[in-house]
């Protein structure tokens, strides 16, 4: 639900323990450990308003699309990185280490302090690309050329 999830995790924390979780189709959920169960832990969603709609019409989505034979919403599915971090160069020589927080063929979303203008040109590893978009954790870049897997670990290396 928008306001609280259980999960299934390898790892646990404690019951009050603020925990950051990114989940497949869905993103990343703040929030605390509420309870422990055998598979993980419950926790609570600590989310604005806005997020918890997007939230709740994102799970809406995804427990109806198979019955309704959506597509998946993305243009390009997403990619585990060999490394969860990459190098990003700005051209007047400023360099930033980023944590990988989203990676596809087509883009990435970067944890990052800085905000470059969108718009702006950067070299992520090797890969060049453009500052798509803002958000509170970092920006979104989508890269010059289309890569495949092999090139995207590639460049990232």
């Amino acid at each position: 639900s928008p306001g609280s999830a259980a999960l299934i995790t390898p790892v646990v924390g404690r019951v009050g323990e603020r925990v950051v979780v990114y989940v497949d189709h869905i993103g990343r959920i703040e929030g605390e450990i509420v309870r422990i169960h055998d598979a993980g832990f419950a926790m609570t969603i600590n989310a604005t308003l806005r997020k918890k709609d997007k939230l709740a019409a994102k799970l809406t989505w995804l427990a109806n699309r198979h019955e309704l034979n959506l597509p998946e919403d993305r243009r390009h599915n997403r990619v585990t990185p060999a490394r969860p971090t990459a190098t990003l160069a700005f051209p007047d020589g400023r360099i930033y280490e980023s944590r990988i927080i989203d990676l596809s063929l087509s883009g990435a979303a970067l944890a990052l302090d800085a905000r470059p203008p969108i718009g702006s040109p950067v070299m992520v590893g090797n890969l060049r690309a453009t500052v798509v978009r803002l958000f509170e954790e970092g920006i979104a870049v989508e890269f010059a050329v289309m890569q495949t897997v092999e090139s995207l670990e590639q460049g990232l290396a």
